[in-house]
């Protein structure tokens, strides 16, 4: 009898103190980075820096991220990471003291390669950054990395078929509360899909955590849940790809810890309700965009629910011979309820991710801002009659990269030139006289990536106005105004991730009127120092 009380009083105490211990307050910090740069021997990715957004979305919306325990880097280099890093890690110390439980969520897409993640032209070795999580002063770590190089309309992310990063899968034996997934194996490619608008992984992943991998039914999502949801989705969809099945992997050492709950859906009345009565199968949600943005897989005579953002979703569910499309529109603070009736039986040709936008763009559109500086000149002889004066110029320009088409790019510039002359007319010699010019002209132009350097060929369009103001007030002020077509080309050169050097050449043709109608060209010779947003 002793024996069994103490035993109740053993099972009691422990009650008591896991109740105790779910009392405590979590804080929950995220560090969502996004690189679609990898440097050298990459190319560009296309989703790793909206994989970033979207993830760090979800866990400020489902995860339990308060807006100021969370940093977004988008293309940073390493230095940045771990400055962000170290300023999360000062908030968990602050927490901690005041004896909260502290939760990081570190999540990553990007390049890799030869044991190390690639930022831009910077590198971050993975023994260090795991060697770093595990002295984190975090009660629990969280690292997810989706690291693949790029491709077609399947790419890999990375830099070539040897290992993108080597982390262990088996239980980690030196840190207490870190737990590390992957996207692939040490051994493996990790791939990006056009018609996902991301990366393999992160989708699934993402998918998973908004409720698809929820196959408990009680509204949360487990860690344990979305690593398995994840890695069957992820090896199923790129078993068929050029690159070969890809194995997420997963390190878990959270002794004495249960199953961490990643989101909790409790409380979220925004999303998308299927029904148990509705049919069995699974149900891909699609942005206006023609990009899946979640799915969900249900079985007969079981409810899901997926919690989808605000907003208009074409509704897809594949059959055998056929297509069933619809609409679902989840409006703030609301559940929409999905009726099967309003489905319509639709070929496989009317699917709605065909044809989407991204798919004929295959890199990210990005702006740069620079400053240029130049000479202009002109190829004929008016310029010995004081008419049009060679001059240097100091400009500003804005260029629009890869939005009509990969390696296309748009530009708008603004440039502007003055000096001091001496008039030297048969008629009138000796007034001095300053005379400006200022270009406003716009280019379309195209671009040949070959390794850093890109060089490229464009037209232009400028608006030229030059003046003549006399120091002499008797003498009026001329201006003179005149569009002018021309032909530019040159080549572009990256100098750190976020600053280019260009150096270009431009050749116009104008129309002007002077006693009589005459046509010159002119030239000019520039550098423009970049800076990419």
């Amino acid at each position: 009898m002793r024996r069994l009380g103490l035993s109740a009083w053993g099972v009691l105490l422990g009650l008591l103190l896991a109740s105790a211990a779910g009392a405590v307050p979590t804080r929950r910090f995220a560090l969502a980075a996004g690189n679609d740069e990898g440097g050298a021997g990459t190319r560009p990715l296309r989703f790793a820096r909206q994989d970033a957004r979207t993830m760090l979305g979800l866990l400020s919306r489902l995860g339990g991220v308060a807006p100021g325990d969370s940093r977004l880097l988008l293309d940073e280099e390493p230095e940045d990471f771990l400055r962000a890093l170290a300023e999360v890690e000062a908030q968990a110390r602050v927490a901690r003291a005041r004896g909260e439980r502290t939760e990081l969520i570190l999540y990553y897409s990007g390049h890799a390669k030869d044991g190390a993640l690639r930022m831009g032209e910077g590198v971050l070795e993975l023994e260090a950054l795991k060697r770093r999580l595990e002295a984190s002063p975090v009660d629990i770590r969280i690292a997810i990395l989706d690291a693949c190089r790029s491709g077609s309309l399947t790419r890999t992310k990375g830099a070539r078929r040897a290992p993108a990063f080597a982390i262990d899968t088996g239980p980690a034996q030196v840190a207490r509360g870190l737990v590390l997934l992957t996207s692939s194996s040490a051994d493996e490619d990790s791939q990006e899909s056009d018609l996902l608008g991301g990366s393999y992984f992160t989708h699934h992943l993402f998918s998973g955590l908004l409720g698809d991998a929820d196959r408990s039914g009680d509204g949360q999502v487990t860690l344990f849940e979305a690593y398995s949801h994840a890695y069957a989705r992820t090896v199923a969809d790129t078993a068929d790809s050029g690159a070969g099945a890809q194995h997420p992997t997963f390190s878990y050492d959270l002794s004495g810890q249960g199953d961490l709950v990643l989101t909790d859906l409790r409380g979220h009345d925004e999303g998308v309700l299927l029904p148990g009565g509705a049919p069995a199968g699974a149900y891909y949600f699609v942005s206006p965009l023609g990009l899946v943005v979640a799915e969900v897989d249900k079985a007969a005579d079981t409810e899901r629910r997926l919690a989808l953002g605000p907003g208009r979703y074409t509704v897809k569910r594949r059959l055998a011979d056929r297509l069933r499309i619809g609409e679902a529109e989840v409006r703030r603070g609301s559940t929409t309820v999905l009726d099967e009736s309003s489905l319509r039986d639709a070929p496989f040709s009317d699917d709605p991710v065909k044809g989407a936008p991204y798919q004929t763009r295959t890199r990210r559109a990005y702006w740069t801002l620079g400053l240029s500086g130049g000479y202009h000149s002109f190829f004929d002889s008016p310029t010995r009659d004081n008419l049009f004066l060679s001059t240097p110029m100091l400009g500003l320009e804005a260029s629009l990269h890869h939005y009509f088409h990969e390696d296309w790019r748009w530009d708008v510039d603004l440039s502007f030139g003055s000096r001091q002359a001496t008039l030297a007319l048969p008629t009138l010699s000796g007034p001095l006289y300053r005379y400006s010019l200022l270009n406003v002209g716009t280019s379309f132009v195209r671009e040949w990536p070959l390794g850093r350097a890109s060089p490229f060929l464009g037209a232009r369009l400028a608006y030229s106005v030059m003046v003549r103001d006399f120091t002499d007030t008797r003498l009026p002020t001329q201006f003179y105004g005149v569009v002018t077509p021309g032909l530019m080309a040159g080549v572009r050169w990256p100098l750190t991730h976020h600053i280019e050097l260009t150096g270009r050449a431009r050749v116009h043709y104008l129309l002007y009127n002077v006693d009589e109608q005459r046509s010159l060209g002119y030239w000019e010779l520039g550098a423009l120092v970049t800076f990419r947003l």
